[in-house]
């Protein structure tokens, strides 16, 4: 393995440094992010700044008296929840419509010394059934 020393007055080329951001600029990605219906992921990606961080941002900006985002979320379940309107019964229609009887086809079909009867009601799909069997 080859490795070069290095002499405390250069550094390290490859040493990661840090950005250091202001008080002005949290403070207002914090507010962006806590805006209704703001995205942590959007807000963070339009200023060029990690996610995770932004969420460490946004906890070390409430105070720890706020109520949390789980009572955030438990409140807006409260408001969608279901609510029961009372109904008012039409009478009409609490009984059921008498059955419509539509006429019936019937339809005798023999073969040799076999004969077959069928009462079919007249609708679509009785035509089909009867254009299938006789071909």
């Amino acid at each position: 393995m080859y490795t070069t020393p290095t002499s405390p007055t250069t550094g390290n080329p490859h040493k990661r440094s840090w950005r250091k951001h202001s008080d002005e600029f949290k403070a207002r990605v914090v507010a962006m992010a806590l805006e209704p219906h703001a995205s942590m992921a959007s807000v963070a990606l339009a200023n060029g700044i990690n996610a995770n961080m932004l969420r460490c941002w946004v906890r070390a900006s409430s105070p720890a008296s706020a109520p949390s985002t789980v009572a955030r979320d438990d409140l807006n379940a409260q408001a969608l929840s279901f609510v029961q309107l009372p109904l008012q019964v039409d009478r009409s229609l609490a009984t059921p419509p008498a059955p419509v009887t539509s006429p019936v086809i019937e339809l005798q079909i023999q073969r040799g010394e076999t004969r077959v009867v069928v009462s079919l009601p007249m609708i679509s799909d009785s035509a089909a059934w009867v254009r299938e069997v006789l071909g």
